[in-house]
């Protein structure tokens, strides 16, 4: 079988199932385990480079609002690999090539590939998620053994976590409107010993008052902006004390220094085997000391 993956998560999922060499080609954005790198990409972004996260949020609230794609699909070399699989998803239109895209660019494969679109909004589904890949995939049992390690390091962050205090936590999936964290975010607050506040579980993020977040005035701030590495994520965070009224500034967590920056683009915003890491990650910034 041949699988072309236009999600980096679902790239992850592929290659913890050791189907990597099925996959023939992947996205401008896969870029873990380092040997999707060197696949063929099939995607590349319409936005333009050098954007701050304020004009981002408007370059993609406009394309979305005129039924623009955010990103571009190579139809002439999907055409070429053939793939008996393509694994995309229709979550999100800001994460991903558009699944209208994808099924357009399938009806010129010769033959009749499967496309298979991936929709979690929580742990579990992400979990499901490598058990429907791995099915298809023709390796069933490949799932079982990858999940059940996935689950034990959870149980065992959880446990760790059991007796120690909860901060109020707070994480903002962007910065320019502030947006919450939403769909398996909470849980990920949770398992690392937090207790999430303006969170939308199993649900989309949405932007955020910064009234309500100076009311709320989290114990702990984990930023984790969607498709940003750690040191746009650290620039994103110093145009913050340009909020309103200097209310990050005033934030208790932002005062006490416990505002902490994450990769989101690697991890807490792509629904893959590396929730788990994010979980972790989020436990040793809740819980300095109590991790390694």
């Amino acid at each position: 079988m041949k699988i072309v993956s236009l999600l980096p998560s679902a790239t992850e999922i592929l290659f913890l199932l050791d189907l990597g060499d099925q996959v023939v080609g992947v996205t401008h954005e896969c870029d873990h385990p380092p040997p999707a790198k060197e696949k063929p990409r099939l995607t590349r972004s319409l936005l333009p480079d050098g954007l701050r996260p304020q004009e981002i949020d408007r370059h993609v609230r406009a394309r979305v609002h005129a039924g623009s794609s955010l990103y571009a699909l190579d139809a002439d070399l999907l055409e070429k690999l053939a793939p008996d699989l393509i694994v995309t998803q229709e979550l999100c239109p800001v994460c991903a090539v558009s699944y209208d895209v994808v099924a357009r660019a399938a009806k010129r494969l010769r033959g009749d590939p499967r496309i298979l679109s991936l929709e979690p909004s929580s742990v579990e589904d992400v979990f499901s998620n490598i058990t429907t890949v791995a099915e298809i995939a023709g390796v069933p049992e490949r799932a079982a053994a990858a999940i059940a390690a996935l689950r034990e390091r959870l149980r065992s962050l959880r446990s760790a976590t059991q007796t120690l205090s909860r901060p109020r936590t707070l994480v903002l999936e962007w910065t320019d409107p502030p947006m919450s964290g939403g769909h398996w975010t909470p849980e990920l607050v949770e398992a690392a010993g937090g207790e999430p506040i303006l969170s939308h579980p199993h649900a989309d993020s949405q932007v955020l008052a910064w009234d309500d977040i100076a009311a709320a005035d989290p114990d702990a701030i984990l930023i984790a902006p969607c498709g940003f590495d750690l040191p746009t994520t650290q620039r994103a965070i110093g145009e913050l004390q340009a909020a309103p009224n200097g209310i990050w500034l005033r934030l208790r967590a932002v005062r006490e220094g416990r505002a902490f920056p994450i990769d989101g683009n690697a991890y807490v915003n792509r629904p893959g085997p590396r929730l788990v890491d994010s979980a972790e990650i989020f436990a040793r910034a809740l819980h300095p000391g109590a991790f390694i």
